[in-house]
């Protein structure tokens, strides 16, 4: 029997091949175990983040409601100051003096409506600054998500065709989606607005 040099040449090269993709299954397998528990916890922030944030929304509503009704106040309170005020001209003497005490009455109510009703503007404003940082996080959550599951999906192929430049490629999306996760999670101020504004 002879011996073919060419059988050796590649029993060795499938035997290396062999050890190299027996790694590359658990290395796949352990980073999408890594990657769907980060995707968990910042799932859960993101969602306590999507309720302030809807509060917020709920919050600057409700102010400028309120805004609207003292403006409406504010000026039916001046419309009948004016009124007054005119009235006190062809009043008797002896109706003077209930007249003073009633344009008293709607200044002192105008004064009140003006200053409640920029109280409120104020607050409004302070709600749409709450919302705004808030969706500044969670357009951060939203492209993690979207960058972690590309590379999850590159996983997937790479545990089909145990190809490894395959999975040094999908460390770029995971690398990246984690960056923005934690941008998120810690409140660093990472907010790629072309991206998010090509995805919204």
């Amino acid at each position: 029997m002879e011996i073919n040099p060419l059988d050796a040449v590649e029993s060795n090269q499938s035997r290396a091949t062999s050890v190299k993709s027996s790694w590359l299954n658990p290395a796949v397998a352990i980073t999408i175990a890594l990657l769907a528990t980060f995707m968990g916890i910042c799932k859960v922030k993101d969602d306590n983040i999507v309720q302030a944030m809807q509060q917020a929304q709920a919050d600057k509503i409700d102010h400028w409601a309120f805004f609207q009704a003292r403006n409406i106040r504010e000026e039916i309170a001046k419309s009948t100051l004016v009124q007054l005020r005119l009235q006190l001209l062809s009043a008797p003497a002896q109706s003077q003096a209930a007249y003073q005490d009633q344009i008293q009455v709607y200044e002192t109510l105008v004064k009140d409506q003006a200053t409640k009703k920029e109280e409120l503007k104020i607050l409004a404003e302070k709600d749409q600054v709450t919302y705004d940082a808030l969706n500044t996080h969670d357009d951060q959550f939203d492209l993690s998500d979207a960058l972690i599951a590309i590379a999850i999906s590159l996983l997937a192929v790479t545990a089909l065709t145990q190809l490894w430049w395959l999975f040094a490629l999908s460390l770029i999306p995971s690398a990246f989606g984690v960056v923005m996760g934690l941008s998120g999670l810690i409140g660093w101020s990472i907010h790629p607005d072309f991206l998010i504004k090509l995805l919204s």
